[in-house]
């Protein structure tokens, strides 16, 4: 009998010191064009993100990419045309803060299909933070110089967005509520003239995001009162980080990408860890920071925490200031 369960002992170990030997599975890798549908017109930070990171794949990874741009619908045609698409790892769309995590929670919003039932999160790839600029002549340089400001003011202090509903507007009611001040909503068709507009002080401030209105603040055409972060942007070290001294003021815009609902984990796994290696290679850091942006490479899990968090935060700020999309 002991020898019988000597021997059984000795078969399994040999067992497991053969299966110890086997190779690991080799990682899932494209073999074909990937493609990638960007839901924002040519130019915008959407585009931009997707194609320095589309550059880096093929020159680490030797991966080809397709982007193919399906703009309007807030990113919800492309979003859609990656949710009918074959859940093999060949068609991915992009996904941004706005349309993930702002419309699904938002009154007015008619989104088209179920986000959370026919997409995936993949990958997140770049984020920026906002800056919060006034009008060049402003009377305030700071958070409490901008409180007294609108308290003195009895809800006439303005801030501008690019629509109601938008992140500006949201970014700016809660800077409103955590500044413990009422100030007046202006909205705009875009965030291009709402900058203007702001430039010219024709409204007091605005939440913008940074890359939008870099070249405003390096002419001193915008008075810089600091960006929704805890660290200094590297694109703008100067910038007091806002978040350091109020935590509920670190806003990151962000910019990712979704895949069809049933994508095997190992096609997600593998397209995750392909957008890490290209998101920490220096040259294509170097590219994303010269436009504004930070690497942000989150794998599937943790873009999904990031989603889920961001649509609790914007749905108590909607609610809490009665907002309602055009």
């Amino acid at each position: 009998m002991t020898d019988a369960i000597t021997s059984r002992r000795m078969l399994l170990a040999a067992g497991f010191g053969t299966a110890a030997a086997l190779p690991a599975r080799a990682a899932w890798t494209p073999s074909q064009p990937v493609r990638l549908l960007i839901g924002f017109p040519p130019g915008g930070a959407v585009d931009i993100v997707i194609r320095i990171v589309a550059e880096g794949m093929l020159r680490l990874r030797g991966v080809a990419t397709v982007p193919e741009v399906r703009s309007g619908a807030y990113g919800f045609i492309a979003a859609q045309g990656a949710a009918r698409a074959a859940p093999d790892g060949y068609t991915l769309a992009s996904a941004i803060m706005g349309n993930m995590s702002v419309a699904p929670v938002m009154p007015g919003v008619a989104v088209p299909f179920d986000l959370d039932r026919e997409l995936v999160p993949v990958s997140n790839l770049a984020g920026t933070p906002m800056a919060l600029v006034a009008r060049p002549d402003a009377p305030f340089a700071d958070l409490d110089g901008l409180a007294g400001f609108a308290r003195g003011r009895d809800g006439a202090a303005t801030y501008a967005s690019g629509g109601t509903g938008s992140i500006n507007h949201l970014a700016g009611a809660l800077l409103a509520g955590v500044l413990g001040v009422r100030m007046t909503h202006v909205p705009y068709r875009g965030g291009a003239p709402a900058v203007l507009d702001v430039t010219a002080g024709r409204v007091d401030v605005m939440v913008a995001n940074l890359a939008e209105v870099a070249g405003q603040l390096r002419a001193g055409q915008l008075k810089a009162i600091g960006i929704t972060a805890a660290q200094p942007s590297a694109m703008a070290p100067d910038l007091v980080p806002l978040a350091a001294r109020v935590p509920q003021l670190d806003i990151t815009n962000w910019f990712g990408l979704v895949g069809p609902a049933g994508l095997p984990a190992d096609v997600r796994t593998g397209l995750a860890d392909l957008f890490d290696v290209v998101l920490r290679d220096a040259q294509t850091a170097n590219t994303l920071r010269q436009r504004g942006l930070e690497p942000l490479p989150e794998a599937g899990p943790a873009f999904a925490s990031r989603i889920r968090r961001d649509r609790e935060r914007w749905r108590q700020v909607i609610e809490a200031n009665a907002i309602r999309s055009d």
